[in-house]
């Protein structure tokens, strides 16, 4: 594979910038006094870890629908052995859309809630190490 340009970078930096978002935002939600969203939680959890599997796909130049399905991203990733580390966030891709809509699921729990947090912090740590050993330097800012 050849070195990304910097404006490539750029944009996977950006895709995981908006992903840290998400999960800084969920975990915010976790520690809320009183009646926490935990179907927001979820939500938020899941884009986390579809944005950061978007982000991979951007880095390998690996073209990918506008899709919410984990499963379609990692099938996208290849066949790699890190995808065994994460394969669990699949759970998270109902969250995508019954956690927006009334009547599209059951209510998330709390322990749910917790999990999704889980699972998409596993995949942020999983590609983080994956993208930094295929040399992409994770210091690297975006330009303003």
């Amino acid at each position: 594979m050849s070195i990304p340009d910097q404006d490539h970078i750029e944009n996977v930096i950006l895709w995981m910038s908006y992903a840290d978002e998400d999960l800084g935002l969920a975990n915010y939600a976790l520690k809320m006094p009183g009646g926490r969203p935990y179907r927001l939680i979820a939500y938020h959890a899941q884009q986390c870890a579809e944005k950061y599997l978007k982000a991979y796909l951007v880095y390998h130049d690996i073209d990918f629908p506008y899709t919410h399905d984990i499963q379609k991203l990692l099938n996208l990733c290849g066949s790699n052995i890190w995808i065994e580390k994460i394969k669990e966030a699949e759970e998270l891709t109902p969250y995508a859309i019954s956690a927006r809509y009334p009547g599209m699921d059951e209510p998330v729990t709390e322990d749910e809630a917790h999990h999704s947090v889980n699972l998409a912090s596993n995949v942020k740590k999983t590609i983080r190490k994956v993208l930094a050993d295929n040399g992409m330097n994770l210091e690297e800012k975006r330009s303003q």
